[in-house]
């Protein structure tokens, strides 16, 4: 890809533009910072003394803003329309030489900006790789040729995302951070045309598939607190989740409709995604927990009632069942979500 140096009248418009986004960022994720006061001032016509300045600046903000800052902004402040993503894109790749944060920044960039040229209804099936380098032509440009050799490992990647069964399984099978290691290791490679089209590719269906199973470990566990409070279970143990060990079901049913809201946001921290994981574990072995309290109760019962006549088996059967201890502790042996091996930062991003 090559990329015109642009004159001096369009550097500048581009850093002026750039200003108030990076300030804007810097205050929204307390980066502390000074003011430039070349683009203050807002020259018309600088002097090429002035430009040099303020490119300094622009460049240490690169250095500081990281990729999760800018897309938290973006994703959060409305700002991510084609307009800026295009200004971006064309000023982190248009830098000599570029750097393993400007690569991150490109492959979230990217991703997004396909995100919102994308068909509402397109089915993961039919993202193939010339649909997704036609949708990056403002971009790329054109782009001959398939995806290069070299990356035919995150099309089985994709296939094991695919065939994940939740949420945990996802995290657990480091999928995402396999990805990001092949992208680590392409070095300069990344930045050709084919690549970042391929990488693009890859970000947007593993995005897709993570906030899937995202959203049905959330309808699980709602599914799962709305069965409990229906058999009379009012309170959980959840310190395994940093919940407390009698917290009230309704609070939790109450703390996961926020999430739905929250998680609405593309990518959210890892400390909330451990938690939902860690969550349901409790939620389903709650379940499971009352279940063979339940299936107890109906055998002592059923017992009960043979011994004293099989004429009052069926009403013994048939009488209440009461839940005697509400409070269900996620024991050592109770099957836990393994997910401490997931970075802090990490936040279901396929692509930094």
């Amino acid at each position: 890809m090559t990329l015109q140096s642009p004159n001096r009248a369009e550097t500048w418009s581009n850093l002026r533009s750039l200003y108030p986004l990076y300030s804007a960022v810097a205050r929204e994720s307390v980066i502390e910072m000074q003011p430039c006061p070349e683009l203050e001032q807002a020259f018309d016509a600088p002097s090429a003394e002035v430009v040099a300045e303020a490119e300094k600046w622009i460049e240490s903000m690169d250095q500081r803003i990281h990729a999760h800052q800018l897309r938290q902004y973006l994703q959060t402040s409305g700002l991510a329309n084609e307009a800026i993503l295009l200004q971006l894109l064309a000023h982190h790749l248009g830098k000599h030489p570029r750097t393993e944060p400007d690569r991150d920044k490109v492959d979230f960039l990217l991703v997004q900006f396909f995100s919102q040229r994308a068909p509402s209804d397109l089915v993961d099936s039919d993202l193939d790789l010339p649909t997704v380098a036609s949708a990056l032509g403002p971009v790329l440009g054109v782009i001959e040729g398939g995806s290069p050799d070299w990356l035919a490992p995150l099309d089985d990647l994709l296939a094991e995302a695919n065939g994940a069964k939740n949420l945990n399984w996802l995290l657990t099978t480091r999928i995402i951070e396999r990805g990001r290691e092949i992208k680590h290791s392409c070095g300069e490679k990344f930045f050709e045309p084919a690549a970042l089209a391929a990488f693009t590719r890859f970000g947007f269906l593993l995005r897709r598939r993570f906030f899937r199973l995202l959203h049905e470990d959330l309808n699980a566990i709602l599914d799962g607190l709305r069965e409990l409070e229906t058999r009379g279970v009012e309170t959980l143990d959840c310190r395994k989740a940093q919940f407390s060990a009698e917290e009230p079901v309704g609070r939790l049913r109450m703390i996961c409709q926020s999430w739905k809201v929250m998680f609405h946001a593309e990518y959210s921290s890892g400390q909330p995604l451990c938690i939902l994981v860690d969550l349901r574990t409790a939620v389903e072995a709650a379940l499971g927990h009352d279940r063979n309290q339940t299936d107890a109760s109906r055998t002592n019962a059923a017992a009960a009632g043979a011994s004293a006549g099989a004429e009052n088996a069926e009403a013994a059967m048939g009488a209440p069942i009461s839940v005697v201890e509400p409070n269900i502790a996620v024991t050592a042996d109770t099957p836990e979500f393994e997910v401490s091996s997931a970075p802090a930062t990490w936040d279901g991003d396929a692509g930094s």
